[in-house]
């Protein structure tokens, strides 16, 4: 493996902070950014206020927005004289979102757990200093949390986030709060006291709470995993009413099926690269989830027991930012 896939092998968006080399393309960069501005296919946004949220010139907004919209990932509406997601960007993220069968398990997955506590109950996957709904499940009775696929969640502010930047390797998680630190300091100053508690937490017990951050009305718990197809944590959380679900009671009621839930789910995306994507993945009986597995003699870890189960060699091992 080359120097730079080694360094991309250790979550590519922090390489250079890592390395000390500054050999990102910044206007690759600054077109995701533009893209990440639309928050949903109707979201409709003028240059200005692309800038805003961007925090990028104007100027370098028109013109990222023109180069985008000719290669399709963006659609001029000229009446309304602004942008929306394009057609290439919206058949790029369906390629990208292959596997709807593995979706599919995940979902039921989590239907199990929203049908026994009243929240919404989601698996996320990381964005820069936001996660995103892949799958959410919540039971007719939910209340308080209504997110949907593709909603978007900052992780200074959420169980989520708190468990994610919490399993990185120490080098990476600090790599990303130093960026957070510059670009968002708001949500560094919330995150950056808590990291090393939330570690610490993590590494005992296999999850982490958040307790009022994103509202004071919702608390919250989250279990990290690993994902051999992502190269990185994902995140299995739950929402729920802080009037009904105070944290010690996170910690009694909540916290026993969540994790239960993210020994489920690390089979499934550890097997995604195999027969979850065969004509024979409907012949196989769900994963079943074995307590036992999350609460080892040895660490007494989840994140050990559901992100370190045996794999094969890797050529490059320890840079791929797990803990």
């Amino acid at each position: 493996m080359g120097r730079r896939s080694e360094r991309l092998s250790k979550q590519g968006m922090l390489a250079s902070d890592l390395t000390g080399e500054g050999d990102v393309i910044q206007v690759v960069s600054r077109a995701f950014d533009v893209l990440r501005c639309f928050d949903g296919h109707e979201a409709r946004l003028g240059n200005l206020e692309i800038s805003s949220r961007c925090g990028l010139p104007r100027s370098t907004v028109s013109r990222l927005t023109h180069t985008l919209t000719r290669m399709g990932q963006l659609v001029y509406l000229p009446r309304d004289q602004k942008y929306r997601i394009g057609p290439s960007a919206v058949a790029m993220s369906t390629s990208m979102m292959r596997g709807l069968q593995l979706r599919n398990l995940i979902r039921l997955r989590l239907q199990e757990v929203a049908e026994q506590l009243p929240g919404t109950v989601g698996f996320v996957i990381p964005d820069r200093f936001h996660l995103v709904y892949l799958e959410f499940a919540r039971a007719a009775n939910a209340l308080g949390l209504h997110e949907s696929t593709g909603s978007r969640i900052a992780m200074a502010t959420t169980a989520a986030g708190h468990a994610y930047t919490a399993a990185l390797d120490i080098d990476v998680g600090d790599a990303l709060l130093a960026e957070m630190a510059r670009e968002m300091p708001e949500s560094a100053k919330v995150l950056r006291p808590r990291i090393e508690a939330n570690r610490r937490f993590l590494r005992e017990h296999g999850y982490v709470v958040a307790c009022g951050l994103w509202s004071p009305h919702i608390n919250g718990l989250a279990v990290p995993l690993w994902s051999p197809q992502y190269q990185t944590f994902v995140v299995v959380t739950i929402g729920l009413l802080s009037a009904m679900f105070d944290e010690a009671r996170l910690h009694r009621e909540v916290a026993p099926k969540m994790r239960e839930l993210g020994v489920a789910v690390g089979h499934l995306i550890e097997n995604a690269e195999g027969d979850l994507f065969s004509h024979r993945m409907h012949e196989k009986p769900l994963p079943v989830a074995n307590h036992k597995k999350i609460i080892k003699p040895e660490d007494a870890n989840e994140l050990e027991a559901g992100t370190r189960r045996p794999r094969p060699p890797r050529s490059v091992r320890a840079r791929d930012g797990r803990r």
